[in-house]
């Protein structure tokens, strides 16, 4: 097909951002994120300790859902960048995807009894199915942010607020998960997934579809614009910003995987119970437990009260924690990244998060205080950088439309969610290899010493060196802050043009 290279143009309309529609956009996140949390942070423990799966062969299932999920983000972005309806390109596919998507997630979270073979198949068969639907939702919603708007403090501003929806998701999975499984079963952890999985499912879709009517493209390539794929990967073989950020994408989610999906065991299996139990004390969280279940008799919400499992209370507190601080660190992300620039605020800060990783590896089996003031410096100081990476790769669009006057919205985020499902499925396969590989053996309290040691690697010296490598790509990202002013003024010219 024989290319013309025309410029794009932008929609004839204010290119400032509503409030309600920076909520609504945040909303699709919120919606995703309680799905994505759940497979970032428990999709190993519900295949070993809840389905009964052995550790190795649900590290295979979550590497091959994931790899299959990964490359089919690409076929996507393909897919979504020569969409044409009245609604835009990308908006339609969050309409279409909303409710096959939260049926995926009930499936993906059913425990039927069929053998350890069938146990297998269907875990494989549903898995698949679940990031099948999650990439032809997720894909269009990420590359939707890229043409809301061309300003790029907007875009800043709606990352921020995005973020903050990712933050309150991930403060519901990994806070309140947990004990809702418990309680939501009544202590049975397969009934407890399924009821709760159900309840993240309904609300999900209700949140994509506030999202599909509140949003509007504004960023519209001209009609005269035609490029091939071909053309398009050509365009990024060449994007160096495209590359870097797509081995940082990959190896920043191979780290929240792992570390992530290893919490659970690290409180479970490599901290001391009685030491969790008088810090809970000391701090005054198992009075507050107390009064909150006296509470909750007293009005007769007898099915609703928190378990008295200490490694779950623990656990929960400790991603509390971490998740407020992240969101602290996400208000202070904007200000930062519009005075010095994404870019050096990015390695600053996921080198810091790096330190504060490594820290986990020297905390003996009763430093529980020490664990969790960790965890929130930990927690601010990696919130600064969750709304930069997403920035930076919509910049990373524009990149490309400067430097070869075609937009390809989506093929890019295409490749960035490849790198995210990639570094994802990765991640929680290695969780799960490793603790095969250290002799884990599910829901045995007393673990042998290994295996806590891997335990404890896996959440310290593992994750902080794939960080700092991170930081080190980084510093071959080209685009700084004065190439994002100069970007940003061109393309605005062109567009005006």
């Amino acid at each position: 097909m024989k290319e013309k290279t025309t410029s794009i143009f932008m929609s004839n309309v204010s290119q400032k951002l509503s409030v309600l529609e920076k909520i609504g956009y945040g909303l699709g996140d919120f919606a995703a994120n309680l799905i994505f949390q759940t497979l970032l942070t428990f999709l190993a423990f519900f295949y070993t300790d809840v389905y009964k799966i052995p550790a190795g062969t649900a590290s295979i299932i979550i590497f091959i859902g994931g790899f299959i999920g990964a490359f089919f983000n690409i076929l996507m972005g393909v897919i979504a960048d020569r969409t044409q309806t009245r609604w835009g390109k990308f908006r339609p596919w969050i309409l279409w995807t909303a409710l096959p998507f939260g049926f995926a997630t009930v499936l993906s979270f059913l425990t039927p009894d069929f053998g350890l073979r069938g146990k297998i198949t269907y875990t494989l068969l549903t898995y698949i199915f679940l990031v099948l639907l999650y990439a032809a939702n997720n894909l269009p919603y990420v590359a939707l942010s890229g043409v809301l708007t061309g300003d790029m403090k907007e875009r800043n501003s709606l990352s921020s607020y995005r973020f903050v929806a990712v933050m309150i998701a991930q403060f519901i999975v990994q806070s309140l998960l947990l004990p809702l499984v418990l309680i939501l079963g009544h202590g049975d952890k397969a009934v407890g997934f399924k009821n709760t999985m159900l309840s993240f499912a309904i609300v999900g879709v209700i949140c994509l579809l506030i999202t599909f009517f509140t949003t509007k493209e504004r960023i519209i390539p001209s009609k005269n614009q035609e490029s091939s794929v071909r053309q398009d990967f050509i365009d990024l073989s060449k994007n160096g910003p495209w590359l870097v950020m797509l081995l940082v994408t990959i190896l920043v989610f191979i780290t929240l995987s792992l570390k992530g999906g290893m919490y659970i065991f690290y409180f479970k299996y490599y901290l001391d119970p009685a030491a969790q139990t008088v810090f809970l004390n000391d701090i005054g969280f198992s009075s507050f437990i107390s009064w909150l279940n006296t509470t909750l008799t007293a009005i007769g919400l007898t099915d609703l009260q928190w378990p008295k499992d200490i490694p779950t209370s623990a656990f929960s507190l400790f991603n509390a924690g971490g998740i407020l601080f992240m969101i602290l660190g996400i208000l202070f992300s904007k200000s930062l990244a519009n005075s010095f620039g994404k870019r050096n605020i990015y390695i600053a800060f996921i080198f810091l998060s790096a330190i504060s990783l490594l820290f986990f590896n020297f905390f003996s089996r009763t430093a529980i205080t020490m664990v969790f003031l960790t965890q929130l410096i930990h927690g601010f100081i990696y919130g600064v950088t969750i709304p930069l990476l997403w920035a930076m790769i919509a910049d990373v669009a524009d990149y490309s439309e400067w430097k070869n006057n075609r937009r390809a919205t989506a093929t890019v985020f295409s490749a960035m969610i490849f790198g995210i499902k990639l570094g994802i499925s990765i991640g929680g396969a290695l969780g799960a290899a490793f603790l095969s590989k250290y002799g884990y053996v599910a829901e045995e309290v007393n673990q042998v010493f290994t295996t806590a040691e891997g335990i404890k690697l896996s959440v310290s010296i593992y994750p902080g060196f794939i960080f700092i490598i991170s930081a080190v790509l980084l510093c071959f990202y080209i685009i700084d802050k004065n190439m994002e002013i100069e970007i940003e003024k061109d393309l605005n010219e062109r567009r005006e043009n």
